[in-house]
């Protein structure tokens, strides 16, 4: 444990991510995996939607739309968090060594997805601009913004995937021993 000593927040932001309120809508990988896909989905709706706002004449309705998004967009960013007992949102003092030692593995994977989601974007364009004999113009900013988006979810995302079960409790476990 570093030297710092915990602030209020620190202590609050820890208490939260380690409530177990939401446990059911994590507990299992595949249950992770669904939040997950869940997200990257609501994440491109929503990004779908600015890119149509930005390239079309907007619709009384947008705001509607955008909340209809959001509102599941942060819940399912707050079961990821609460997931992965906020790994990226907690300040490094109040994570244990081992927790520290996750959120570099996260950080670093996920920065090798998104520098091959960038090379792809890139390529993309690149074609695109060959194919029509000139550069797509129009398309480089909500390229240039979905990928700033994705490289601000990146690390959530993977760490979502990458969060492991929890152990089973000790109670259960000498009570299935004691039953066999």
């Amino acid at each position: 444990m570093p030297t710092t000593r915990m602030t209020n927040y620190d202590r609050r932001m820890v208490r939260l991510m380690n409530n177990t309120q939401g446990r059911p809508l994590y507990a299992t990988a595949a249950r992770r995996r669904l939040v997950v896909a869940v997200h990257i989905t609501l994440t491109a709706a929503f990004g779908a939607l600015m890119i149509h706002l930005y390239l079309a004449e907007p619709e009384p309705m947008w705001t509607i739309v955008v909340m209809a998004v959001l509102l599941p967009w942060m819940i399912a960013t707050g079961v990821i968090n609460a997931a992965t007992r906020g790994l990226l949102e907690l300040r490094e003092r109040a994570l244990d060594e081992r927790q520290s030692a996750e959120r570099s593995r996260v950080l670093a994977r996920a920065h090798r997805v998104m520098t091959l989601l960038l090379v792809t974007a890139a390529a993309g364009l690149l074609m695109a601009g060959a194919a029509s004999g000139d550069a797509p113009k129009a398309y480089v900013a909500p390229v240039l913004i979905a990928a700033l988006v994705a490289h601000w979810l990146m690390p959530l995302w993977v760490a979502g995937l990458m969060a492991q079960d929890e152990p089973a409790d000790d109670e259960a476990l000498v009570m299935t021993t004691a039953a066999t």
